[in-house]
């Protein structure tokens, strides 16, 4: 299919019950619910433009999720309005001309499936004007001052849901006879409805929900949780490193990134930092993405003497292009000598620098091997890391 549709995202609502930062960008299923929104236009055939709508209170942070996710449609960020329906107006407003469909999404509705998407989009260019709505299951009852006076027939209800798609130029038109002639409405449809413009219902997914309240939230989160199960979807992983290195004269003593004194050195073809190759090895195994002898092989001369902080870097960088993110470390020295506890608060800081991690999150210890193995005959030392890594979200 030929992309011929922008999807409108209005992210622009206060939500104050959800943080700081609106609902928009509350976590639900381990990610901000703005980027569940973003992952099903782009995998949605019919679109090629989303603008996203912010607040002034949110817009930093949106601008940031997007900038550090893997989205390559979003096009343009806008300032949303007063009223949800200037924040529409202004996103459509900044549609390229070249489109043929608008379609307008709340970013509160994380659970909209791409094929949904593309069949709104479609009805709307054949019909001008369609929306995803779901047939009404519940009675309905009309009330005053708390008692029924009224059973709805719903045999022709609807409960209206996003996106509402609309061929650009009519939309455009209804918005600016929106403005002019001060018609309020509560979504795109009404606004057709109101200006005698005609609107197509495409059958939606009861599973579409909107979060309106916290509640929604868990329910919302428990749904996101079960999709990515049955689709494979990566949860946290932990991985593994190991390393030993002998001693060796004229070295220098690097541990953790940081030179120690000391009358020997580690033997190894790169600068044989034992510490941060187990931690490498941990973050590369978390990721299933081989060992450090894989991406820096001891036979090729490039990596002769290299620095280690290097190959650290390297595994974090591959962690981030096939998105992870480190989450914590802890990791052992074993060796009888050099000391290592007084310099541990250096290689904390050090590899909280390497990693991106907070130093809260980077554990190092040291221990000794009771004089037992090589280690214990201080032939070398070992070291041994444990590290967990999650998929790539912004907070």
């Amino acid at each position: 299919m030929t992309p011929f549709a922008a999807c409108v995202i209005v992210a622009a609502g206060r939500g104050e019950r959800f943080g700081d930062t609106g609902k928009v960008l509350a976590p639900v299923g381990g990610r901000p619910v703005l980027a569940w929104v973003l992952d099903a236009m782009e995998a949605a055939a019919s679109v090629r433009d989303v603008i996203i709508v912010y607040g002034d209170h949110n817009e930093d942070v949106t601008r940031a999720l997007v900038s550090a996710g893997p989205w390559t449609k979003v096009t343009a960020f806008v300032a949303g309005g007063e009223q949800r329906q200037d924040s529409m107006a202004n996103g459509v407003r900044a549609v390229e001309d070249d489109l043929d469909v608008v379609l307008v999404h709340d970013a509160a509705r994380p659970l909209i499936r791409p094929d949904l998407i593309d069949t709104c989009a479609s009805r709307a260019l054949v019909t001008g004007a369609a929306i995803l709505a779901t047939p009404v299951s519940d009675t309905i009852k009309r009330a005053d001052k708390g008692i029924i006076i009224e059973t709805i027939d719903r045999s022709n209800l609807w409960g209206a849901q996003t996106p509402q798609g609309f061929r650009r130029e009519l939309l455009l038109d209804l918005c600016n006879r929106a403005l002019t002639e001060g018609v309020e409405f509560t979504d795109e449809a009404s606004l057709g409805e109101a200006l005698g413009q005609p609107v197509a219902i495409v059958p939606g997914d009861r599973l579409n929900i909107k979060m309106t309240h916290p509640e929604d939230m868990e329910i919302i989160d428990a749904l996101l949780r079960r999709r990515q199960e049955e689709a494979g979807v990566r949860y946290p992983r932990s991985g593994i490193g190991y390393d030993v290195h002998r001693f060796a004269e004229n070295r220098p003593m690097i541990l953790g990134g940081v030179t120690i004194p000391f009358d020997r050195g580690l033997d190894g073809h790169s600068d044989a930092d034992v510490l941060l190759h187990a931690i490498a090895d941990a973050f590369l195994g978390a990721a299933a993405l081989g060992d450090i002898g894989v991406h820096f092989p001891p036979t090729d001369p490039r990596w002769k003497d290299l620095d280690s902080r290097e190959i650290l870097a390297h595994a974090i960088a591959l962690l981030k292009e096939r998105g992870w993110r480190p989450v914590n470390l802890d990791a052992t020295v074993i060796a009888e000598a050099p000391k290592v506890n007084p310099h541990v608060p250096a290689m904390r800081a050090e590899i909280a620098r390497l990693t991106g991690l907070d130093e809260g999150a980077v554990s190092i210890k040291a221990t000794t091997n009771e004089k037992m193995g090589f280690v214990g005959r201080e032939e070398g030392i070992a070291a041994l890391a444990t590290a967990m890594i999650a998929p790539m979200e912004v907070s």
